[in-house]
C-alpha cells in the first residue's frame, strides 16, 4: 500500500509557501488591528472572491462585484478583527456603511505598495476566473460621507512599486 504513494516536494512546497503568506498576511493585519490603523505610509489591497464560501458583504455590494472585490485598508476604516480564519472590517462605499467578512482563504491579492510587496494567491472553485478581469469598488468613504478612492487597479499599484509574487513562479514546469 505504502509503495503506490509518491510524495510530490513541489505541490508540497508550493502549499506550504501559501499557508506561509497566508499567515504572514494575517500577522500583518492583526497587528494593525492592535495599533487601530496601519502604521506609517503603510496600506493594504486586498481582493478576495464575493461568492467564496463564508464571505459576508452586503447585497448591494455582491451585485455589483458579482465575482472579485478589491478593498483598500488606508485611511477610511473600521473595526478591524481578525481571526485565524478571517478578517472583518467596516468601509464606506458612496457615504454607506457596509461591513466585510472575508476568509483569509477567499483572498485572492493581498498588496502593501508602500513596502513593495504583494502576493497573488491560487484560489481555485468555481468562483474563480483566472483569464477574467477582476472587479473592484468603485469609492469609499469616511463616516462624514467625503469620498475615498477604496480600488487600485493594477497599474497603481505597479505606479506605487508594488511587486506581486505569483507562488506559481516557485514551481517547477
Amino acid at each position: 500500500m505504502s509503495e503506490d504513494i509518491e510524495l510530490d516536494y513541489n505541490d508540497l512546497i508550493q502549499e506550504a509557501q501559501k499557508r506561509a503568506y497566508r499567515f504572514l498576511m494575517r500577522d500583518v493585519l492583526k497587528l494593525v488591528a492592535e495599533l487601530g490603523d496601519a502604521p506609517g505610509e503603510h496600506h493594504f489591497f486586498i481582493e478576495f472572491l464575493t461568492g467564496a464560501p463564508g464571505v459576508s458583504i452586503p447585497d448591494h455590494l455582491k451585485e455589483q462585484y458579482p465575482e472579485r472585490m478589491t478593498i483598500v485598508l488606508q485611511h477610511q476604516f473600521e473595526n478591524l478583527t481578525v481571526t485565524d480564519d478571517e478578517v472583518g472590517v467596516t468601509l464606506w462605499f458612496k457615504g454607506k456603511e457596509a461591513r466585510l467578512e472575508v476568509p483569509f482563504d477567499a483572498v485572492t491579492q493581498f498588496a502593501d505598495p508602500s513596502a513593495q510587496f504583494g502576493v497573488n494567491f491560487d484560489v481555485s472553485g468555481p468562483e474563480n476566473d483566472e483569464d477574467g478581469p477582476a472587479e473592484r469598488p468603485e469609492a469609499a468613504s469616511d463616516p462624514n460621507g467625503k469620498d475615498e478612492a477604496a480600488d487600485a487597479d493594477d497599474d497603481t499599484a505597479k505606479q506605487e512599486g508594488a511587486d506581486i509574487v505569483s507562488l506559481d513562479s516557485f514551481r517547477k514546469k
